[in-house]
């Protein structure tokens, strides 16, 4: 007989709660509040779903979620140019980090923390859109001039919302880790 320590129905519910707010996540990017934009910047809801869930998994996985959620959001801002900056490069960098930051303790698993590490992240996720921009050939002033308003906006944004997205997932999958034990 095979031992479980989760049963199988709460791993379901399990999985669907976790896509179920990454679903949520994806449909928030085109949801636009009265109070919930900045300079017209809204915040990163892919970015704030990923530190969250990167927080307590391996830098490989974190990697390789960024990278996913990174091409699920291209497909859905596909502009119709032939070439165009990715946000796989900048969302794999910030889940590598994040999980590697909570490896080495630097930070703590509370709301400050995570919104600072949700802060640092957006500025980092922006600026590697813009580096691509400008490898691609866009003119560096109007680029790096637009880089510094998103990336601040985003990133404050980003980080006041993050809150809304890491409480209740980290309970649940808190509550999930207690079971187990």
């Amino acid at each position: 007989m095979i031992d479980r320590k989760v049963p199988l129905s709460k791993k379901f519910l399990n999985w669907a709660v976790t896509i179920g707010s990454l679903m949520m996540c994806i449909l928030a990017m085109y949801t636009r509040f009265s109070g919930m934009t900045l300079m017209g910047i809204a915040p990163n809801w892919l970015l704030i779903w990923l530190v969250a869930w990167s927080v307590n998994r391996p830098v490989f996985l974190s990697v390789m979620v960024g990278i996913a959620l990174g091409f699920i959001q291209d497909s859905m801002t596909f502009s119709g140019m032939s070439i165009a900056p990715t946000h796989a490069l900048g969302l794999a960098i910030a889940g590598g980090l994040t999980s590697l930051l909570q490896k080495q303790r630097y930070v703590q698993e509370d709301f400050i923390s995570i919104a600072l590490i949700v802060f640092g992240m957006a500025v980092i996720v922006e600026t590697m859109h813009a580096v691509q921009l400008t490898m691609m050939g866009a003119a560096m002033d109007n680029v790096w001039a637009l880089q510094q308003r998103i990336a601040l906006s985003s990133a404050i944004l980003s980080s006041l919302w993050s809150p809304v997205i890491y409480f209740p997932l980290s309970r649940w999958w808190r509550s999930l880790e207690q079971q187990e034990d």
